[in-house]
């Protein structure tokens, strides 16, 4: 199925008219479908007004009890797959102002307790030294003093202890030289700091070595129910079930290729004392 951004915001209500249709062409009430799916009449009025974006368990559900088959099931299921991701793109978000990201990121923060990171190209703004981020955020124009802000006040989550963090990062992410010499070298010390917070875990996977797997995206899991996905124009947010688990098993087949506890901050530590004998 081809996602295209512009119809993802259509895909919910488009959703939530088939599936009224399809249950009025079966005769059915709402109540009745409730109590054959076990859910609330309220949830399918929900549903069927588009207020709630079903999972797809809850549509396998739906159209089986209506007894839905052949190319309208078909069409009724890439609809919720659809309705199920969320494209947030770049341009939009530096028009709104990209601090206004930042507070939605820290409320998805808020309410997720285990976050898993990949990270393919770059070190993560809840990793990176002041210097980091000011140089992440460079290139995007104004006044970027705000986005600056809320990227350092983020930080602070990582000492909730109710929380758990691991980062997988790419030795191409750690090494990647977005400062002079001496910032990626306090860039990676910071990295050995961090990973001794006992609620967080963070895995290098070194360039040599035998790698099967294919890194195609930087993304985020959070807890198990959503995941987004960074591209070069914006991000994924993906709510499906079977795209969060396919996400899960990425990821932690890339996190048993890393390099972790003492062993990384060795190496960390070894590629820091590199960035700095050449500032020499």
């Amino acid at each position: 199925m081809t996602l295209e951004p512009e119809n993802l915001g259509r895909s919910r209500s488009d959703l939530a008219e088939a599936l009224r249709d399809q249950r009025r062409r079966s005769g059915r009430t709402q109540t009745w479908l409730a109590r054959r799916c076990n859910m609330s009449q309220t949830k399918v009025s929900n549903i069927e007004s588009g207020k709630l974006t079903p999972q797809l368990l809850d549509v396998e559900l739906i159209l089986r009890a209506l007894g839905a088959q052949g190319p309208r099931a078909v069409e009724i299921m890439a609809l919720v797959r659809t309705a199920n991701t969320e494209w947030h793109d770049h341009w939009r978000s530096r028009r709104r102002g990209l601090d206004k990201k930042q507070n939605e990121l820290a409320r998805l923060e808020a309410i997720s307790t285990e976050f898993r990171f990949f990270l393919l190209s770059m070190v993560t703004g809840l990793l990176a030294t002041p210097e980091y981020v000011r140089a992440s955020i460079a290139d995007v124009p104004g006044d970027q003093s705000k986005t600056f802000a809320k990227k350092l006040e983020r930080q602070q989550v990582l000492y909730d202890t109710s929380k758990s963090f691991t980062f997988v990062l790419t030795e191409q992410a750690v090494r990647w030289s977005l400062l002079p010499p001496a910032g990626m070298a306090m860039q990676l010390d910071r990295l050995v700091s961090v990973s001794r917070l006992p609620n967080v875990r963070i895995g290098v996977i070194p360039l040599g070595g035998y790698m099967p797997e294919k890194s195609l995206n930087t993304f985020t899991v959070y807890d198990r129910r959503l995941v987004t996905v960074e591209t070069g124009t914006g991000s994924l947010m993906l709510y499906d079930h079977r795209d969060v688990t396919a996400y899960l098993g990425d990821f932690m087949a890339y996190e048993r290729r890393a390099v972790v506890g003492d062993d990384c901050r060795e190496l960390l530590s070894e590629w820091s004392s590199l960035f700095t004998r050449q500032r020499e």
